[in-house]
């Protein structure tokens, strides 16, 4: 089984359009550090927050083992997406699913595959889990979720849909 390590930002964006279900259809499962659990359980009544709870039997939610480590990492990252890259080291995982650009920086330097939400999208199509990318990075904006026009032009000519 592949190990997938995912940070916050794709679980809450998947979320709020209804889509995280496609990671278990990629992936099968998944594992998120506490932190990354922590930071989705400070609104108790988030949609996301209720829809990983629901998904514990394929999201596994993992302890870092250096916790030591975390102080090398934080000058220009957030809790989550340090134990992300240092969870992915101890546990050599196949991938990492992360959408901060600093973050992604951060996780290739350390030569982590990397790969983000759109990018998700874009294997789901591929794979045939959806038909389209489009109504779903419109939900993704109208939800607040901010997509550069270059990268949603990119993203919907890697998926055939320009």
């Amino acid at each position: 089984m592949r190990k997938v390590v995912v940070n916050t930002t794709p679980l809450i964006a998947l979320s709020h359009v209804g889509q995280l279900n496609l990671l278990k259809q990629l992936y099968g499962e998944i594992i998120i550090p506490e932190a990354v659990y922590q930071e989705l359980s400070v609104k108790e009544d988030s949609v996301c927050k209720k829809m990983v709870d629901k998904s514990l039997g394929w999201i596994r939610v993992c302890r870092i083992s250096n916790q030591m480590a975390k102080v090398m990492y934080k000058t220009q990252l957030h809790d989550g997406e340090v134990e992300v890259m240092i969870l992915s080291k101890e546990i050599l995982a196949d991938v990492v699913i992360i959408d901060d650009a600093t973050a992604k920086k951060h996780a290739k330097y350390l030569g982590l595959p990397v790969t983000g939400t759109l990018g998700v999208l874009i294997r789901a199509k591929r794979e045939g889990y959806i038909d389209e990318i489009k109504p779903i990075l419109d939900r993704m904006m109208e939800k607040g979720i901010y997509i550069s026009q270059s990268v949603i032009e990119m993203c919907l000519k890697q998926a055939g849909e320009t």
